[in-house]
C-alpha cells in the first residue's frame, strides 16, 4: 500500500516543485483538503487548531503532519488517516484518527498524547459506524510509532469479552520525489479501487460465512470526538 507523510505547512512548496504531485487539483497524485475533516474550504490547520483548543491543547504554531493515501488520478479512499500534532520543538501533543466508512461518512477521534515515547498507546470508545458486521459497543486500542524511517500502527478492537479484531500497518520511508511517485504509480495505479475492492471482498467472505448484519446508526452529531485524557492501553 502507498501512503504519503505530509506537513500541512509544506503543501504549497510540494505543489510547486513536484511534477507528479499537486494540491487541490488534478495530477497523477494529489492531496485535496476537502478529502479530510469537515470537507470544507477551511484550511485543515485552522480546523485542527480550533479543535485542539477545545481539548485544551495549544500547539503554538507547531507542525501538523498527516499520514494518508493520496488521490491517484483523482480517486481516493482513506479508511484511516492520522494527523500528528506537534509543538514547535517537535513534541507530539495529539493524534487525530480520521475514519471514513464506505457509506460516505467521516468521523475523527482526537486523542492527546500523554508521553511522547514510542510506541504511543491510546484508547477510545467507538462512536462511529464502520463495518456492518461489528457492533457499536466496542473499544479501540492503538499502538503507534510515529513516522521516522519507518512507521508502525496497530489497532485492536475489543468488546466486553476481549479482543475481536487486530489490524496493523508497517512501512518504510522513501523520499517524496517525482521518480518515487512514478514508481509508486506503477505499483498502485488503481489504489482507491484496490482498497475498496479489498474491503468489499472481505465483507463478502464474512457474509458468506453467515455473519449477521448490524443496523447502520446515524453518524455522530459532531465531526470530532474529543478525548481530554488518554491513558495507556
Amino acid at each position: 500500500m502507498l501512503a504519503l507523510w505530509l506537513d500541512l505547512d509544506d503543501l504549497r512548496r510540494l505543489d510547486q516543485t513536484l511534477r507528479w504531485f499537486s494540491v487541490d487539483k488534478f495530477n497523477l497524485f494529489s492531496f485535496h483538503g476537502r478529502d479530510h475533516l469537515a470537507g470544507a474550504s477551511t484550511f485543515l490547520r485552522d480546523q485542527i487548531e480550533v479543535t485542539l483548543q477545545a481539548a485544551g491543547i495549544d500547539l503554538a504554531g507547531g507542525p501538523i503532519r498527516v499520514l494518508c493515501m493520496p488521490r491517484v488520478l483523482n480517486h481516493v479512499f482513506n479508511p484511516l488517516s492520522l494527523f500528528f500534532c506537534y509543538t514547535p520543538d517537535q513534541v507530539l501533543q495529539a493524534i487525530i484518527y480520521e475514519v471514513n466508512n464506505t457509506f460516505g461518512e467521516r468521523h475523527a477521534y482526537v486523542l492527546p498524547v500523554a508521553a511522547d515515547t514510542a510506541p504511543i498507546r491510546q484508547t477510545c470508545e467507538k462512536k462511529f459506524h464502520v463495518s456492518p458486521f461489528m457492533d457499536m459497543a466496542l473499544t479501540y486500542r492503538f499502538r503507534v510509532s510515529p513516522p521516522s524511517d519507518t512507521v508502525r500502527i496497530a489497532i485492536e478492537v475489543h468488546d466486553a469479552a476481549g479482543p475481536i479484531l487486530f489490524a496493523a500497518f508497517t512501512a518504510g520511508r522513501s523520499a517524496l520525489t517525482d521518480g518515487n511517485l512514478l514508481r509508486g504509480f506503477l505499483r498502485h495505479p488503481l489504489l482507491a479501487w484496490q482498497v475498496l475492492g479489498g474491503i468489499h471482498w472481505e465483507a463478502l467472505k464474512l457474509w458468506s460465512k453467515g455473519m449477521r448484519l448490524r443496523p447502520h446508526p446515524a453518524p455522530p452529531a459532531h465531526l470530532f470526538t474529543i478525548q481530554h485524557s488518554s491513558g495507556p492501553v
